[in-house]
């Protein structure tokens, strides 16, 4: 990761101009941070291939939805409000493409003792991958629930989130500074590596409720404003401004 970033600010696939977004307090950021964490999720995490794989194929979907995709249809919601209408928008082949990816990777890892607990490490990978870039409105805030939730099963003995929490250490100083952000590519690739990681780490009845939560927290998202929940409940609010340089 640390290597990949400095790569990419030379060498910007298309140009830098191509990568360059307005934040939330209007300056310049670049979204070159979520192809660099492709490329860490993707190299760390090669001793399991399956994960390797949903990490490079959730990235490679945010890469179309940060490059080609329009802001007409926002959400869940209104992306399938927009197949109904005939209208397949990025965000659209995104789900899709998560939800593909998904599975394939919950039947890799499960091939030996496919059952129950499947389809629930299938919507923890695809949903996860989803679910972490809703997140990834603030500088450092999306990066900050990764650790959360990543340090626990790298405790747990999971290699896997270890490796996927080194990539956010490493990308954590400049997202904090508002220099970079990681955008559908990186947080795309990263959830879905931690939703991996959960996967392989958790029995059929724990995936389920893991699972079940990402499910809530998704459809919340169609009705709640995270930013809004955080910024008014003490300790989160704490939390979500902890590394930012003060205005």
């Amino acid at each position: 990761m640390r290597a990949a970033l400095p790569l990419l600010r030379r060498r910007p696939p298309g140009g830098a101009q191509r990568w360059e977004r307005t934040n939330h307090a209007g300056r310049p950021v670049t979204l070159l941070e979520g192809p660099a964490l492709v490329a860490g999720c993707v190299t760390v995490a090669l001793t399991a291939p399956p994960v390797a794989g949903a990490a490079a194929a959730a990235g490679a979907l945010g890469v179309l939805d940060d490059l080609v995709g329009s802001t007409d249809s926002k959400g869940l919601k209104g992306h399938l409000a927009a197949l109904r209408r005939g209208e397949v928008t990025t965000g659209a082949v995104k789900v899709l493409g998560l939800g593909a990816t998904g599975l394939a990777t919950a039947w890799a890892l499960d091939r030996d003792h496919v059952g129950l607990g499947t389809p629930a490490g299938a919507v923890l990978i695809a949903g996860g991958a989803n679910l972490l870039n809703l997140f990834d409105l603030r500088p450092g805030r999306a990066l900050k629930v990764a650790l959360i939730v990543g340090v626990p099963i790298t405790f747990a003995g999971s290699s896997v989130a270890a490796a996927g929490m080194g990539a956010a250490v490493a990308a954590l100083p400049e997202d904090l500074r508002g220099e970079a952000m990681m955008g559908d590519t990186g947080a795309n690739a990263l959830g879905a590596l931690l939703g991996s990681a959960l996967a392989i780490t958790l029995g059929t009845r724990s995936r389920w409720a893991a699972a079940g939560a990402v499910v809530v927290l998704t459809l919340a998202s169609e009705r709640v404003s995270f930013s809004r929940v955080i910024a008014s409940t003490p300790g989160l609010r704490e939390l979500d401004a902890w590394g930012r340089p003060r205005p």
